[in-house]
């Protein structure tokens, strides 16, 4: 079949070999489609013919498939297949290519790190054999050249551990005798066991992060689930405190106007009567008038002693009407309610503010740099309520100073009477940061429930119970209390200490702060209430100060 003209088996219409042929009655053959196709344009004219030789035939002839014809030209498939790969066998730029092949190369199937060749799958039937068996096949590579020594042009079998680099035999006993070398398979093998361990690393790291993933969905649908309880409910409140207002202001609308018509009605009553007098003592001036122009002198003096008489008004009404003041007042009790209201709008906000910005992912990572923690820095005040009486408070009640002579505090159920000592006067944040410069032989930096005791010895000290938390900083080393229980804490020594909180996630940090940030103490336990700074101070003019820190 090799030996055939393809050109003699290809319809003369389509181009193409012949697809069910069909052999018309001068001899030449064609697809049956292709000369239907064909007569059917002529079959206006009742005449057909041959499109090669041009011969005529009335009627059509009748079309039958040849036999012979159409399993020759199965056979000629079947050999061209056999004969041609597919294109999609051949090597393409991204491939490896045999190294036998000549011409267009074919996809190589495997290289041979013996023979240093890559082989089709025609090719390498040889290395199938017994002969080849020792020799080690792989996946196809280019980087064959790469287990050949550069100096001994051998292939590299051994590998230096002393060198970490492979190596050929006559490297061994030449420039690498003396030093840890073995077979390059030894070798594959040990790493090969190292490749396990870091595999099954990589497996429970995978697995710990498809946990991370899946808690941090269940977090993300929370989040969701919250936001949307929060805005639904915020809506009710807002909603309820309008309606309360538009009652309010319902109520005082028809308050006003009623005590409106109330007056007007006294008003207009005070004025009607008013009016009858005016009429009454017109119609005795009128009579007086009359009466002065009489000329019987018996009758004027008769009758006036009876009209000169005028009754008393029932009702005394101030002329002094100016200025006018009704009610001016009701719009002034508005105002202060409003500006009052809006007053505590304005300081209650930021804590409504604050509370939604506070809410966070658990995962989210700890900042690592000072510019990672400033960004949640929170600015803290001392609230003189919990001071102790020997403790000075200033600049602004962000500074506390031990002092011998008692200070002028007022008695106040929050002041710490056993220690000297003093509390934030705002709540933290749930994740902040703060820093504070000390001066003096010790100085404790503390956090605390509000709900410490104030008096006792154990009870109210910083670190002294389970409701604090306190690092005692002295002038070369630093001890952490918790519990009643004091771990001593090494690390540099610094005036300016920075403190990192995640009540979340129950993380508390305390940070030496110099041109870096440097770890001393980390606290991981489970925040059960909110959180104040504490400051603690020893002796006489030790003091602290919480830097402004935005």
């Amino acid at each position: 079949m090799a030996g055939l003209d393809r050109d003699s088996f290809s319809c003369s219409i389509c181009l193409d070999l012949l697809k069910e042929p069909v052999t018309i009655p001068c001899g030449h053959s064609y697809c049956m489609s292709c000369i239907k196709s064909h007569w059917d344009t002529e079959g206006e004219n009742k005449s057909y013919s041959c499109p090669q030789c041009r011969q005529t035939f009335t009627p059509m002839p009748v079309l039958v498939k040849s036999t012979m014809l159409a399993v020759l030209m199965e056979e000629m498939k079947k050999s061209r297949l056999q004969a041609a790969p597919d294109d999609h066998c051949y090597a393409g730029a991204e491939d490896v290519a045999c190294d036998v092949c000549t011409g267009r190369k074919l996809k190589a199937q495997k290289s041979c790190l013996v023979c240093l060749v890559s082989f089709c799958e025609k090719h390498l039937q040889p290395h199938k054999s017994s002969a080849f068996e020792k020799h080690k096949l792989v996946e196809p590579t280019r980087k064959l050249q790469e287990n050949v020594c550069s100096r001994h042009d051998e292939v590299m079998k051994m590998f230096c551990r002393t060198d970490q680099r492979s190596i050929c035999y006559l490297c061994s006993v030449d420039e690498h005798k003396g030093h840890d070398t073995v077979s390059a398979a030894a070798e594959r093998a040990e790493r090969q066991r190292e490749l396990q361990g870091s595999r099954l690393k990589i497996q429970k790291r995978i697995q710990d992060r498809q946990k991370d993933v899946k808690l941090l969905q269940q977090e993300a649908e929370a989040i969701n689930r919250s936001a949307d309880k929060a805005v639904e409910d915020s809506e009710k409140i807002f909603t309820q405190l309008i309606r309360l207002m538009e009652q309010r202001r319902s109520d005082l609308k028809q308050q006003v106007r009623s005590q409106q018509d109330a007056e007007m009605s006294r008003v207009r009553e005070l004025q009607e009567k008013l009016e009858k007098e005016i009429a009454e003592l017109e119609r005795k001036d009128a009579e007086l008038e009359t009466l002065s122009h009489t000329e019987n002198n018996n009758h004027f003096i008769h009758s006036y002693p009876s009209l000169s008489q005028i009754s008393e008004s029932a009702d005394s009404f101030s002329s002094d009407l100016h200025p006018l003041s009704y009610f001016e007042d009701v719009t002034v009790a508005v105002t202060e309610v409003r500006d009052q209201l809006q007053e505590v709008l304005s300081e209650k906000w930021t804590n409504i503010t604050q509370t939604v910005t506070d809410v966070e992912v658990l995962l989210s990572a700890e900042p690592k740099t000072r510019a990672e923690f400033l960004r949640f820095s929170c600015d803290i005040t001392l609230d003189p309520n919990t001071a102790n009486n020997q403790v000075s408070l200033s600049d602004g009640n962000r500074k506390a100073t031990f002092t011998e002579s008692n200070q002028c505090y007022s008695k106040h159920p929050d002041r710490f009477t056993a220690w000297c000592q003093v509390l934030s006067r705002e709540s933290l944040p749930r994740r902040c940061y703060w820093e504070v410069e000390w001066a003096g032989s010790v100085v404790g930096l503390a956090v605390s429930y509000k709900n410490i005791s104030r008096s006792g010895s154990s009870e109210s000290l910083f670190g002294g119970n389970d409701k604090s938390w306190k690092l005692d900083c002295y002038n070369n080393s630093y001890r952490f209390a918790h519990k009643n229980a004091s771990t001593p804490v090494s690390g540099p020594q610094s005036n300016r200490l920075g403190v990192y909180m995640n009540s979340r996630a129950g993380i508390l940090s305390f940070y030496s702060v110099s041109e870096t940030m440097t770890l001393l103490h980390r606290v991981q336990t489970t925040f059960t209430q909110p959180l104040h700074a504490g400051l603690w101070l020893c002796g006489y003019r030790d003091n602290a100060k919480f830097c402004k820190l935005k």
